[in-house]
């Protein structure tokens, strides 16, 4: 029974101390009685203090300011498609090149582009053409002739007949101005009309209206246009830029005489004068040779003239012009002849001279 006694006052010591969380067992003897803790932790697996540590390791934005950790991924996407690139991103986050690239050719074509060089700003500005460089001509010392009024025979071959007529020109130059007025006659028909006008300056003759009518042909008006710089055709559409010292076909001889007289060492065998001129229906450039000194006859005794030519372009059916100039008449044409390319011409030879002096 002592026995019995004893486990049941054990067994009540163990419940009643259950509760505040010890097992003791008391001492059977006289010392402090030994306890024996058990400390239940469950709360201590839902302490994890270093896991939230372990989860923040890298933050989002951290990878965009250090491309270290992933270099590769980061270029791929700019490179391959820069359009798609996020706006977010900035430029400043990627320095690589080929990001920068990209925006560079984009601005390249508006505004940044550097100037065109003058030779392209030019071209580009331009509508019109650009001026031939055959226009550019060399100026020539040129003093005009006095007025004059001067008489031709004319002798012609067409389609293998020779007929006889006559021809004037008339010279007028004052006050800054001139007029040429012309004509050849053969039998009972005028084959040739011709009528320049314009103004005289420091290159010499300047033509402001041309007029031509040959034999069973319409008039035509050539326009040089000193406002708009221009010289235009009513025979054709075609207009040329006017740069000054061009001629017509009726003041070139003029132009010519102007050359002698204001220096006559400008002419030399072998030399060229070279004009643009113009005719009823384009303009080209001559290139006037210069023969030589001639002796010709005529009704009042022999003459000595300069022979030059003007020779058409090869496979043109423009004429030969060969003129006979009179340095001891002012360098007046004393001879005129216009050969056909099938080899018909008219010639016009000097038979009178009237000045102001000898009327």
């Amino acid at each position: 029974m002592l026995a019995l006694l004893l486990l049941s006052l054990l067994l009540h010591g163990m419940f009643i101390n259950w509760g505040t969380g010890r097992l003791s067992f008391p001492s059977l003897g006289s010392g402090e009685p030994q306890v024996v803790s058990i400390a239940l932790q469950p709360a201590a697996v839902a302490e994890p203090v270093p896991s939230p540590q372990a989860a923040p390791v890298p933050p989002p934005p951290a990878p965009r300011r250090k491309p270290g950790p992933r270099p590769a991924p980061a270029p791929e996407p700019v490179a391959a498609e820069p359009a798609s690139t996020p706006p977010e991103e900035p430029v400043a986050t990627l320095p690589a090149e080929p990001a920068a690239e990209p925006s560079r050719d984009v601005q390249d074509d508006p505004a940044d582009a550097p100037p065109a060089p003058p030779a392209v700003a030019e071209a580009a500005a331009s509508t019109d053409p650009a001026p031939p460089a055959a226009h550019a001509k060399p100026r020539y010392k040129a003093l005009p002739p006095p007025s004059a009024d001067l008489r031709f025979e004319v002798q012609s071959l067409r389609e293998g007949q020779m007929v006889y007529g006559r021809g004037t020109i008339s010279w007028h130059a004052a006050n800054g101005r001139y007029a040429v007025h012309g004509n050849a006659s053969v039998l009972f028909f005028t084959v040739l009309e011709f009528a320049s006008e314009g103004e005289l300056d420091d290159s010499g003759v300047a033509p402001v209206l041309y007029s031509e009518k040959r034999f069973r042909r319409s008039l035509t008006n050539t326009h040089f246009q000193r406002e708009r710089e221009t010289i235009s055709f009513s025979a054709s559409t075609a207009s040329y830029p006017r740069q000054g010292g061009e001629q017509d076909r009726a003041s070139v001889i003029w132009q010519l005489a102007a050359i002698g007289l204001g220096d006559a060492t400008q002419f030399q065998p072998g030399a060229q004068i070279d004009l643009m001129v113009a005719g009823s229906r384009d303009m080209d450039p001559w290139h006037i040779r210069v023969i030589g000194e001639e002796q010709l006859a005529s009704d009042f005794g022999t003459i000595s003239a300069w022979h030059v030519v003007r020779n058409p372009k090869p496979g043109s059916y423009d004429q030969r012009i060969d003129i006979w100039l009179s340095p001891g008449h002012y360098w007046y044409p004393v001879k005129i002849r216009y050969t056909e390319t099938g080899g018909d011409f008219l010639d016009m030879s000097l038979s009178k001279i009237e000045t102001a002096a000898s009327r």
